[in-house]
């Protein structure tokens, strides 16, 4: 009897790990052959992806779906107004979601939500039309928990042209389908690994920053644990607790360090591990470190800061978890910053302002205060006269004044 039972455990196994690997095998990602998709990390890794699934990066661009968006629908809070006669409806029709565009209380045209950039801070979105997106005209900004225009858009005349080029999807998403000369010199330029074509391909979209985008291709990995479960070190897969600090930062700095750079390769190429030199040259604008947005370039701004400077081993991850958002409480941010500044002295009028418990909590509220994008500015619908800034926290740890708390 005993027997028989580890003969059918021995089978079970055989069985499970045959039909984990078939499923692995038979999967096509159009990135290539060596990537195993990101549900494949769920078989061994259940928690990290189920928790990195609800982050921001891991929906960094999503479908136009209802669940998807955040912006409203209902009447009295899904209009956008250009001028008396002309206004932009977000309305549902059949289970799907449309910018519909009035003029004179007749329908002029309909645009779908096709793909939905961002989620935690705002939402734009754009429709699919001949191989390319182009963006929707009016965006969702949680700030103000309401429809307005997207960045740098009129707010007196629709416009539904501008396209949304390879570049946003290339730090959105984990891919999107182009084509590279890999290594090709004339006269006067040389091309190392450039798209050479613009289009974009719907069916090789890969929405959100996946597993693969951050670990590199897991197909060697997924067959190799599988077949060999008891190996405890990550074979054929980048671990970033093996990485130095450098390459620990270029991995975050791919998507977060501005975009003043001269592009060599396309972000898509880039594989954990690598330099990012060989990706970007500096441009003088790069240098510019005073006029650096909150939006996009953290590294710009955190490079600045004494922490960052005095420390040999802080890095993006000393205070993010990529595989959780950020916690909304600050208080948990504040006990990183104490870790290290156990024995701070606040100077006498702080400490009149603040309580000790206060303090314990404000580290990041009062020394990386919310800033105004410069990049990303917008208009509301009747308030065309005032322009509102997209804000978001500095990444440049400093002493403010305390108006610019």
């Amino acid at each position: 009897m005993e027997k028989i039972k580890i003969l059918f455990a021995i089978t079970f196994l055989t069985v499970l790990l045959t039909s984990c690997t078939s499923k692995s095998d038979e999967y096509i990602d159009p990135r290539g052959t060596d990537y195993a998709g990101s549900e494949s990390c769920i078989q061994c890794h259940q928690i990290q992806y189920e928790s990195a699934s609800h982050t921001s990066h891991f929906k960094a661009t999503s479908p136009g779906t209802k669940e998807n968006i955040s912006g409203h629908f209902t009447a009295g809070h899904n209009t956008f107004f250009y001028d008396k006669n002309t206004k932009l409806v977000m309305e549902e029709r059949n289970d799907s979601l449309y910018q519909v565009l009035y003029k004179n209380g007749k329908e002029v045209e309909a645009y779908s939500f096709d793909v939905i950039f961002g989620i935690k801070h705002a939402q734009t979105s754009g429709y699919w039309k001949n191989n390319y997106v182009y963006e929707l005209p009016v965006s969702y900004y949680k700030s103000i928990d309401s429809w307005a225009t997207s960045p740098t858009y009129s707010a007196v005349a629709p416009d539904f042209t501008r396209k949304i080029n390879k570049e946003c999807f290339a730090c959105h998403s984990s891919n999107i389908a182009s084509k590279y000369v890999t290594t090709k010199s004339t006269e006067n330029y040389t091309f190392m690994g450039m798209e050479v074509e613009n289009f974009l391909n719907k069916s090789t979209l890969i929405y959100g920053i996946d597993c693969e985008r951050c670990h590199g291709p897991a197909k060697k990995h997924v067959q190799a644990h599988l077949k060999f479960p008891d190996i405890k070190k990550a074979q054929y897969v980048v671990a970033f607790r093996s990485l130095n600090r450098q390459q620990r930062i270029d991995a975050c700095a791919l998507c977060h360090s501005g975009n003043s750079k001269s592009r060599l390769k396309s972000r898509y190429q880039y594989k954990p591990g690598e330099s990012l030199m060989d990706y970007f040259n500096e441009n003088p604008t790069s240098k510019d470190t005073l006029n650096m947005d909150v939006h996009g370039n953290q590294l710009g701004l955190l490079a600045q800061s004494k922490c960052f400077k005095k420390s040999q081993a802080m890095d993006c991850m000393t205070c993010h978890n990529p595989h959780q958002d950020s916690p909304g409480n600050l208080t948990t941010y504040s006990k990183i910053c104490m870790s290290c500044h156990k024995d701070i002295k606040h100077n006498s009028a702080t400490v009149k302002t603040f309580t000790k418990t206060m303090l314990a909590a404000a580290c990041v509220e009062c020394h990386m205060p919310k800033k105004d994008s410069k990049a990303i500015r917008f208009l509301q619908s009747n308030k065309h006269s005032d322009t509102l800034s997209y804000s978001l926290r500095t990444h440049k740890i400093a002493i403010y004044p305390v108006t610019e708390k």
